[in-house]
């Protein structure tokens, strides 16, 4: 569709297209450790663990790297918005120095694998910025300010930046870096691979049993064995710690085009206004570099994307004179109620499984320190930050009331809400091309799609995942579900989890 209206897709996966696909194991394996999900954070780990002597496997349901990470805008920093100040209210000023320290050792971390590896990444040092261009929004980010540097970053409350319009104030720390996130994993995970690591493509892990080797069951029937199992697939496949009580997924949206290099932005920003905006720029060459600009996020299955897009594009137009938009697509990812992440042990009896989720779209700088902090749980070391990112820390009414409450209230809306009549429904009749609709056929509620040539077809409406229906996005052709984010092809082909099977075919 992006196609037809003259837009491309990620520029990560179209200037690092991927080669012969890794297939899925022969038959059954063992293994020392085995991680679930080819991303940042999957990668991470089980690179780390492979230069400790560990025999790993990662078993990737799609292609590595060209999930969420291939969608990303690819800003390593550990200015994360405007964290700080909340979390010296909630965690105390050791939590906010701790989720510094630990960010920032990501970001040198990703700086010295570049140098080792010699990745041609388009590593460039940058600083991270957080503006607002409502004056009233300057107290916020001066006690951002003030949170950030007492953390340890080297923040500092700025009233001008190098923007092409005015802020009244920004957040500005030095020693941030931007960089092509594939090209970086791609050199990962041959290295990877050097050292004695294998990667499975197009193998979807579907099962988990915990004990003294764990047993992971997968799609194609084969099983793998690991005397440890890292669960790093953005949104997990399990349910046993009950994570999606404590994780709400959001969608947002990505526009990019060619600038001239003396009017693009060298540094990175962001502003919670307006939706959120974010922008920074890429190398591109012949005298231009590209401009990415993020934002519009929403739940998914919520919302009318092509506007959205429409809505981004717009603004960055305005924006950014003599900009010329060539590409645009969509990443997801999940907030934590506590704005913290979720890695370590999976659940309070785990012995031998660990997660690393709930990045909250930082997940290049947290992907690589969840690398570090579970190769070193693996291992057995103290790590000073390991309490502050523990998925089985006890939440507070303080850190989480109010997130929780409002995350489980929307679930249920949608869980009951979407079963409901809800007056006159559409029938495939109604559908114009490139169209879908959930309508109640034969008793059953049903996603029906008709594609460009006019063919019709049905799945269940119901997400395999816990249940709740599914809703159309006709900007991406997919079907999504808003209550945990599994989001599936139009003949319901799984495209995002947590789900781990497709929507069953029905009958029109």
């Amino acid at each position: 569709m992006d196609a037809e209206r003259g837009f491309r897709g990620s520029y990560w996966l179209e200037t690092a297209p991927p080669g012969a696909p890794a297939p899925p194991p022969s038959g059954d394996i063992a293994v020392d450790v085995a991680v679930v999900g080819g991303g940042i954070a999957g990668l991470s780990t089980a690179w780390e663990l492979v230069r400790r002597g560990r025999e790993v496997a990662v078993l990737e349901a799609d292609r590595i790297a060209a999930g969420v990470t291939g969608h990303t805008t690819a800003k390593l920093t550990a200015l994360h918005t405007l964290v700080y100040d909340r979390l010296r209210r909630t965690r105390g000023r050791e939590g906010a120095r701790l989720y510094a320290r630990s960010q920032s050792a990501a970001v040198r971390r990703a700086a010295e694998i570049v140098t080792e590896l010699g990745a041609d990444c388009d590593w460039e040092e940058a600083a991270a910025c957080t503006y607002a261009e409502d004056p009233q929004g300057v107290a916020q980010l001066r006690a951002e300010a003030e949170a950030a540097r007492e953390a340890g970053l080297p923040a500092e409350f700025v009233s001008g930046t190098e923007l092409p319009f005015p802020v009244a104030g920004a957040v500005r720390v030095t020693g941030q870096a931007q960089f092509h996130p594939r090209k970086y994993l791609l050199a990962l995970a041959d290295d990877l691979r050097r050292r004695g690591g294998v990667v499975y493509e197009g193998t979807r892990v579907t099962g988990l049993t915990e004990g003294e080797p764990c047993v992971l069951s997968t799609d194609a029937g084969v099983s793998v064995r690991a005397r440890e199992v890292v669960i790093a697939t953005h949104y997990p496949v399990f349910d046993r710690a009950l994570l999606f009580t404590r994780l709400s997924p959001r969608r947002e949206l990505v526009v990019a085009g060619t600038l001239d290099a003396d009017r693009a932005p060298r540094d990175m920003y962001i502003t919670p206004e307006q939706n959120t905006r974010s922008v920074r720029s890429a190398p591109y060459g012949d005298g231009k570099r590209l401009l990415i600009a993020t934002g519009e996020h929403f739940t998914p299955g919520t919302a009318d994307v092509e506007e959205r897009f429409a809505r981004l594009t717009s603004w960055a137009v305005s924006r950014f004179p003599g900009l010329t938009p060539t590409h645009r697509w969509a990443t997801q990812d999940n907030d934590s109620t506590d704005s913290v992440p979720l890695v370590g042990p999976f659940h309070p009896g785990s012995r031998h499984t660990y997660v690393a989720t709930g990045f909250g779209g930082w997940g290049l700088s947290g992907g690589i320190m969840a690398g570090r902090l579970i190769s070193d749980l693996v291992e057995g070391e103290a790590v000073e930050w390991a309490g502050l990112y523990d998925p089985r820390r006890v939440a507070s009414v303080v850190r989480e009331g109010v997130s929780f409450l409002k995350h489980q209230g929307q679930v249920a809306r949608h869980f009951v809400g979407d079963r409901l009549p809800s007056g006159a429904t559409p029938s495939p009749d109604d559908l114009a091309p490139g169209d879908g609709a959930v309508m109640r056929l034969g008793g059953h509620q049903c996603a029906v799609h008709r594609d460009d040539s006019g063919r019709l077809r049905a799945v269940s409406a119901r997400c395999t995942h816990l249940g709740c229906v599914v809703a159309f996005n006709r900007a991406e052709q997919a079907w999504e579900c808003p209550c945990h984010g599994s989001r599936f092809a139009p003949d319901g082909r799984i495209l995002q989890g947590p789900a781990v099977r497709p929507l069953e075919e029905r009958d029109l």
